[in-house]
C-alpha cells in the first residue's frame, strides 16, 4: 500500500504537467479533437441526461433542487443557472450541484475502471450550467468543453490513487475536471485555472468510498460536493482567490499521468451501466441473464444460484434493502430481481419494486462469495461467474464473465440510444424525449447550437 506523501514536490512554474493542461483546456480547438471523440462525448452526454431525467421524481434529487433553491441561489448575471428540468434560478454551483446528487442517487451513469469512479456524472450538469449564458456555443465547442471535463478528471484520479492509500469517492478527482470546464467556457487565464485547479483539489471531499459501500445513502460517491467545489473553486479564481498547486497536476510524481493528454483518451475509456445499480453488481447480472438466454428453464425452476466475484463486491449489502440508496448498492438485490423479471430497471429499484416479494424470496436462493482470481484482476476488470442449480439437478454455469459496456465489451450506438428512451421517455413522455436525442446527436454538426437544447432540457415535465 502507498503511504500518504508528507511533502510535496513542486516543480516551481508547474512543471510539464501543468502545461500540458493548460494548453490543454484554454488552447484545444474542437477541430484539434478525433470525430470520434466527440461522437462518443456525445453518446455520453445523451446517457447521462437519460439518468438525470430518470432520477427527477426520486427523493434525493427533490432535496438537492430544494437545497440548491434555499441555501444556493443566484440572480446575478452571468453567475446563475436554471435547474436542469426544472426551470428555477440558481448559482451556477446550485445547478451543478443539484443535477450531480440526483444523477448520483440514480446509479445507472458512466463510469471509469481504473479508478473505481465516475466522471459524467458532474461534467454534464456542468456544461448545462454554463452554456445557458452563452447563446452561441456551438455543438463541438460544447462536446470539446465535455472532453475537457473527461480527460482532466480520469488523469487526476489516476494520479491521486497512485499516491495516496485510501479509496476515496469521485469528488476528490472529478472536481478538476470541473473547474477545468469553467475555466475554458469562462476564458480564464492560465494563472487563474493553475489557481483554480489548486482550490478545487484542495476542497475536493476526499471521503471514504467504503464507508458508503458499508452504510449505503443518498451520499453515494460524492459527486454533488465534487461538481460544487470544482464550479466554486473556478469562479474563486476568475475573481482573484488563490489556492495551493495541485498536487494531482504538478507533483513531479505525477508527471506520467498527463504525458499522454491530447493522445490517449480518457473519454473512449467510459463504461456505459445497462442497470441502475452499482457497477461491482453488472458483471454477476450479465451472467444470469446470459444464462437465462441460452438456456430453457424458469424461475421457479432455480433451486440456488451462487456468484463469485471480486472483494468489494462482495462487500456490497446483502439484506433487504429499505431505500433506493440501499437496493443500488445491494449484490444480492438486483440479482434476484434479474431472476424474478428477467431485467432490473429503475422501477424494480425504487418505490413499490423494493417490496417485491418474490424478489425479496429469491434473494435467500442467492449466495456470493469470493474468487480470489477475480480480486486479482480488480479494477481494471470486474469479473464475476455465475453457476445456477436447478430443482431437476441440472447445473447451469457462466465461466467468467466481464460487465458489459466498457471497452472490453462496448455498446453500440444504437444500444446507448435505446437505454437512453428507457429512462426518460417515462418521465418526458416519448415526443421531448425523441427531440432531445435528436439535437444532442447533432452537436457534432458545426452548425448547431447548445442553445436548441435550451427550451427542452430546463423547463420542467409536462411543459
Amino acid at each position: 500500500m502507498r503511504h500518504a506523501k508528507l511533502k510535496f514536490e513542486p516543480t516551481g512554474d508547474g512543471g510539464p504537467g501543468l502545461a500540458r493542461a493548460t494548453t490543454f483546456v484554454l488552447d484545444l480547438g474542437h477541430q484539434d479533437i478525433p470525430l470520434e471523440v466527440l461522437e462518443r462525448a456525445g453518446l455520453l452526454l445523451l446517457d447521462t441526461l437519460g439518468v438525470a431525467i430518470a432520477a427527477l421524481p426520486m427523493e434525493p434529487g427533490v432535496i438537492a433542487r430544494e437545497t440548491a433553491v434555499r441555501l444556493l441561489s443566484s440572480q446575478v448575471p452571468g453567475f446563475s443557472a436554471r435547474l436542469l428540468f426544472d426551470g428555477r434560478r440558481v448559482s451556477l454551483a446550485g445547478a451543478a450541484f443539484a443535477s450531480a446528487t440526483a444523477i448520483d442517487n440514480l446509479d445507472a451513469h458512466d463510469g471509469y475502471n481504473p479508478t473505481k469512479g465516475h466522471i459524467g456524472v458532474v461534467v454534464m450538469p456542468t456544461l448545462a450550467a454554463l452554456a445557458e449564458a452563452q447563446s452561441d456555443l456551438t455543438g463541438p465547442e460544447a462536446l470539446a468543453t465535455l472532453v475537457v471535463g473527461y480527460e482532466i478528471s480520469g488523469r487526476a484520479a489516476t494520479a491521486l490513487h497512485a499516491t495516496v492509500p485510501e479509496y476515496h469517492t469521485s469528488g476528490a478527482w472529478n472536481a478538476l475536471g470541473v473547474a477545468a470546464m469553467v475555466a475554458r467556457m469562462r476564458r480564464l487565464t492560465p494563472a487563474q485555472l493553475r489557481e483554480a485547479l489548486g482550490i478545487a483539489e484542495f476542497h475536493g471531499p476526499r471521503s471514504q468510498m467504503m464507508r458508503e459501500i458499508a452504510t449505503p445513502t443518498m451520499l453515494h460517491d460524492g459527486s454533488s460536493f465534487g461538481a460544487m467545489a470544482g464550479v466554486t473553486a473556478a469562479i474563486q479564481a476568475e475573481l482573484g482567490f488563490t489556492g495551493a498547486p495541485a498536487v494531482t497536476v504538478e507533483d513531479r510524481e505525477v508527471i506520467c499521468h498527463w504525458e499522454d493528454l491530447g493522445k490517449s483518451w480518457q473519454t473512449l475509456l467510459q463504461y456505459i451501466k445497462p442497470y441502475p445499480t452499482c457497477r461491482w453488481t453488472h458483471a454477476a447480472i450479465d451472467g444470469l441473464q446470459s444464462l437465462f438466454n441460452t438456456h430453457d428453464f424458469a424461475t421457479e425452476e432455480i433451486a440456488r444460484i451462487d456468484v463469485r466475484t471480486f472483494f468489494n463486491a462482495v462487500e456490497l449489502f446483502n439484506g433487504v434493502p429499505e431505500s433506493s440508496s440501499v437496493a443500488q448498492y445491494s449484490m444480492k438485490f438486483p440479482l434476484a430481481v434479474m431472476a424474478v423479471h428477467r431485467r432490473v430497471g429503475v422501477e424494480h429499484v425504487s418505490g413499490a419494486g423494493l417490496s417485491d416479494a418474490a424478489v425479496i424470496e429469491m434473494m435467500e436462493r442467492l449466495h456470493v462469495a469470493e474468487g480470489p482470481e477475480h480480486s486479482a484482476s480488480y479494477p481494471a476488470k470486474r469479473h464475476a461467474d455465475v453457476k445456477v442449480t436447478l430443482t431437476d439437478g441440472r447445473v447451469l454455469e457462466t465461466g467468467t464473465i466481464h460487465a458489459r459496456g466498457g471497452p472490453e465489451s462496448p455498446f453500440g450506438r444504437a444500444e446507448i440510444i435505446e437505454k437512453f428512451f428507457q429512462f426518460a421517455t417515462p418521465v418526458l413522455g416519448e415526443p421531448r424525449a425523441r427531440a432531445i436525442c435528436e439535437r444532442v446527436l447533432s452537436l457534432t454538426s458545426n452548425s448547431s447550437r447548445f442553445s436548441e437544447l435550451a427550451d427542452l432540457i430546463y423547463d420542467p415535465p409536462g411543459h
